[in-house]
């Protein structure tokens, strides 16, 4: 297995799967160097869930929704490249706050 990995765990019952694949699209492009691997685990029960070397970073059922993806592309970030800019996300997510 290859470190860090990240898993996306979707609901099949609800037919999150693109969304799934869109989401784990998007971090392995942004994360091209930085994750060793993604992988898409079917669930049920309306599960979205993101987890990065078994350390739930987002949970749906948790948080109340999906994660705007700006702000789960920084959670990733402080833990895979804590150094690293965004760039155009650091900046809009910090004129909200």
């Amino acid at each position: 297995m290859r470190t860090p990995r990240l898993e996306i765990e979707y609901c099949t019952q609800c037919r999150w799967l693109l969304r799934a694949g869109w989401t784990a699209q998007e971090l392995l492009t942004t994360f091209t160097t930085e994750l060793g691997e993604v992988a898409l685990i079917p669930g049920t029960g309306g599960v979205f869930d993101v987890r990065l070397d078994g350390e739930t970073v987002w949970s749906r059922k948790e948080q109340d929704g999906f994660p705007d993806l700006a702000v789960l592309k920084q959670l990733v970030r402080d833990r895979v490249a804590p150094e690293r800019s965004l760039g155009h996300t650091d900046r809009k997510n910090s004129a909200d706050a």
